[in-house]
């Protein structure tokens, strides 16, 4: 004879209705009954789905990476620049971006620190009184520029992403990049190509 399986909880009737609905088309569970907070099951549930769960369900999946047959963009240059107002926070996200970037193989040009830029207002230290009373308030905007050279379209877009998701809380980000792009076919030939030669004109 099977043993019962006793199962707790806080709410048995929800509990118990919910385990009913579900289990008992897929597993085919019998409840032997409800015993003070115990809701005892019969060990007679069988793993077998029913047909109809073979046929119906078909489980699949997109590829993860698709292949195409366009060739990837090239980047000569990527400036990745973040501005922010305290310079601790900016000095740990510097580590963390070029340290990504060496993890996943990226060449990296140079990584400099511009000059801060400062703001200052000049304001009453009271509201209506006392004019040669004033405060001054100072706003300091730090900036740090990570430079990424030689690099694919695919890799600056993981890579770009990855650091982006994990941008900290007040701390701005601007990317600019520099493609590399195919001459265009209507000027691959030079201007002068065309234009007669004044000694054969003559002749």
């Amino acid at each position: 004879m099977a043993t019962p399986i006793v199962m707790v909880g806080r709410n048995v009737g929800a509990f118990a209705n919910t385990v009913l609905r579900t289990s008992s088309v897929l597993l085919n569970v019998d409840v032997c009954g409800i015993k003070g907070r115990h809701v005892i099951f019969s060990q007679e549930c069988r793993l077998q789905r029913p047909a109809a769960f073979h046929t119906a369900c078909v489980l699949r999946t997109a590829p993860a990476i698709t292949v195409t047959d366009e060739p990837d963009m090239l980047y000569q240059r990527i400036e990745v620049q973040v501005k922010g107002h305290d310079k601790t926070v900016l000095d740990s996200y510097e580590f963390f971006a070029t340290v990504a970037a060496k993890e996943l193989g990226i060449d990296i040009g140079k990584v400099y620190e511009p000059p801060k830029n400062i703001e200052r207002l000049t304001l009453l230290k009271s509201v209506h009184i006392f004019k040669k009373h004033r405060v001054q308030y100072e706003m300091r905007t730090h900036y740090r520029c990570i430079e990424l050279s030689r690099i694919t379209g695919s890799t600056a877009q993981v890579y770009l992403e990855y650091i982006q998701r994990n941008l900290p809380e007040g701390v701005a980000m601007e990317i600019t990049k520099a493609a590399i792009e195919r001459v265009p076919e209507h000027i691959q030939n030079p201007m002068w190509d065309g234009i007669p030669n004044k000694d054969k004109a003559s002749q």
